[in-house]
């Protein structure tokens, strides 16, 4: 039985000297793998629409362990990813993330609208890359049940205090008046606004606000070590991009 759906080609394996085996988060059935047979012929057509950080429209059948795509047609290939380094190094940390979080054999499609969403904004240079990062870690984050509870003080209900503290195990946040004095890292009311931001806004609003830059480093930092607590694992991917950035 075909079945069509539209994905972000997340991860491949080469299998033999032609075929290959893709992993692909697609809008209606999450994360699946497929394998692509030919793939790495110079004539084959679904070469360039099976690449990794690719999105495409795939026609696909069900094999015994895995889809088989029968055919594939590009919808976007993110073209300025590809000469920055940097950004593709990123790009490929947010598909290991999303392989790591987004759901198998269900619907995937928020998950996938906002990894696209992300590969856009650093293709085009529309938001700096750390705040990107951050949106991307933390949104995908409260998407797979991980969501931080950054209403109010966890302890006496204070909305905000010129300084919060966030408390990475529990997802948390207290009041200066409540904090607990080692557990928690002090963190100014503006980043607690920009992190309330990108777990409560609507989807089509999430990139819409600017972050100073001398803010970037510590929402990155806070998304970062969220997201490593959460998980309780290192991606390669974001070791890569983080030696990047500091050489």
């Amino acid at each position: 039985m075909t079945r069509n759906t539209k994905g972000l080609i997340i991860k491949e394996q080469s299998i033999g000297e032609q075929d290959k085996l893709v992993t692909v988060l697609t809008d209606d059935m999450g994360v699946i793998r497929a394998f692509v047979r030919g793939a790495k012929s110079v004539k084959s057509k679904k070469q360039s629409a099976t690449g990794l950080l690719c999105y495409s429209s795939l026609s696909l059948y069900s094999g015994k362990d895995a889809y088989i795509i029968d055919d594939a047609r590009a919808i976007e290939v993110f073209f300025g990813l590809r000469s920055d380094i940097e950004k593709l190094a990123l790009a490929q940390y947010f598909a290991e993330l999303s392989f790591e979080l987004a759901p198998q054999e269900i619907d995937g499609d928020e998950y996938l609208r906002v990894v696209l969403n992300s590969l856009y904004m650093l293709s085009e240079n529309k938001r700096p890359a750390l705040q990107v990062k951050a949106i991307t870690e933390l949104r995908l984050l409260s998407l797979a049940g991980y969501m931080p509870n950054l209403v109010a003080c966890d302890r006496c209900g204070e909305y905000e205090t010129p300084t919060m503290f966030f408390n990475f195990e529990h997802g948390i946040i207290f009041c200066e008046n409540c904090a607990p004095s080692e557990v928690a890292l002090p963190v100014e009311l503006q980043v607690i606004s920009y992190m309330r931001h990108i777990v409560f806004s609507e989807l089509k609003k999430l990139y819409n606000f600017t972050v100073p830059d001398r803010k970037l480093e510590e929402l990155s930092y806070i998304t970062e070590t969220y997201m490593k607590t959460k998980t309780d694992r290192t991606f390669k991917t974001l070791d890569f991009y983080n030696s990047l950035r500091n050489t």
